[in-house]
Protein backbone atom coordinates (compact mmCIF):
# COMPACT_ATOMS: atom_id res chain seq x y z
CA UNK A 1 0.00 0.00 0.00
CA UNK A 2 1.40 3.29 -0.77
CA UNK A 3 1.42 6.55 2.16
CA UNK A 4 1.71 9.05 -0.16
CA UNK A 5 2.43 11.73 2.77
CA UNK A 6 5.37 9.50 3.64
CA UNK A 7 8.90 10.60 1.96
CA UNK A 8 10.06 6.62 1.44
CA UNK A 9 6.91 5.81 -0.48
CA UNK A 10 7.74 8.42 -2.62
CA UNK A 11 11.31 7.55 -3.50
CA UNK A 12 10.38 3.37 -3.51
CA UNK A 13 7.91 4.68 -6.13
CA UNK A 14 10.64 6.20 -8.06
CA UNK A 15 12.92 3.53 -7.96
CA UNK A 16 10.47 1.21 -8.53
CA UNK A 17 9.24 3.17 -11.76
CA UNK A 18 12.68 3.72 -12.58
CA UNK A 19 13.77 0.02 -12.46
CA UNK A 20 10.83 -1.78 -13.10
CA UNK A 21 8.63 0.78 -15.53
CA UNK A 22 7.43 -2.44 -17.72
CA UNK A 23 6.10 -4.77 -15.16
CA UNK A 24 4.06 -2.52 -12.64
CA UNK A 25 0.51 -1.49 -12.77
CA UNK A 26 -0.81 1.72 -13.15
CA UNK A 27 -2.76 1.55 -10.15
CA UNK A 28 -1.55 2.46 -7.06
CA UNK A 29 -3.61 1.40 -3.62
CA UNK A 30 -3.41 3.74 -1.33
CA UNK A 31 -3.24 3.22 2.53
CA UNK A 32 -6.16 4.02 4.12
CA UNK A 33 -7.93 3.03 7.24
CA UNK A 34 -10.72 1.09 5.74
CA UNK A 35 -8.07 -1.33 4.61
CA UNK A 36 -6.45 -1.77 7.76
CA UNK A 37 -9.95 -2.41 9.70
CA UNK A 38 -11.10 -4.47 6.80
CA UNK A 39 -7.66 -6.71 7.24
CA UNK A 40 -7.89 -6.37 11.07
CA UNK A 41 -11.56 -7.72 11.17
CA UNK A 42 -10.57 -10.71 8.54
CA UNK A 43 -13.63 -9.26 6.42
CA UNK A 44 -12.36 -8.62 2.71
CA UNK A 45 -12.03 -5.17 1.91
CA UNK A 46 -15.20 -4.59 -0.32
CA UNK A 47 -17.44 -6.50 1.96
CA UNK A 48 -16.36 -4.05 4.79
CA UNK A 49 -16.77 -1.15 2.73
CA UNK A 50 -17.15 -0.95 -0.91
CA UNK A 51 -17.39 2.70 -1.64
CA UNK A 52 -13.88 3.74 0.33
CA UNK A 53 -10.72 4.70 -1.73
CA UNK A 54 -8.82 1.39 -1.08
CA UNK A 55 -11.78 -0.82 -2.40
CA UNK A 56 -11.84 1.28 -5.14
CA UNK A 57 -8.45 1.15 -6.18
CA UNK A 58 -8.86 -2.71 -5.80
CA UNK A 59 -11.61 -2.86 -8.40
CA UNK A 60 -9.48 -0.92 -10.30
CA UNK A 61 -6.62 -3.04 -10.32
CA UNK A 62 -8.39 -5.86 -11.22
CA UNK A 63 -9.70 -4.18 -14.17
CA UNK A 64 -6.58 -3.21 -15.19
CA UNK A 65 -5.17 -6.95 -14.46
CA UNK A 66 -8.30 -8.48 -16.69
CA UNK A 67 -7.28 -6.01 -19.47
CA UNK A 68 -3.68 -6.75 -19.63
CA UNK A 69 -4.89 -10.21 -19.70
CA UNK A 70 -7.35 -9.70 -22.45
CA UNK A 71 -4.82 -8.22 -24.65
CA UNK A 72 -1.59 -10.87 -23.95
CA UNK A 73 -1.54 -14.13 -26.39
CA UNK A 74 -1.97 -16.72 -24.38
CA UNK A 75 1.70 -19.08 -23.75
CA UNK A 76 2.02 -21.75 -26.82
CA UNK A 77 2.16 -25.11 -25.06
CA UNK A 78 4.20 -27.59 -26.89
CA UNK A 79 3.00 -31.15 -26.52
CA UNK A 80 5.26 -33.92 -27.26
CA UNK A 81 3.88 -37.79 -28.30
Amino acid sequence: MFEPRTKISKIVLDELTKNHQTLLFKTVIPKNTTLTEATYSRIPALHYDASSKGSMAFLELAAELLDKSNHSQAPQIAFHD
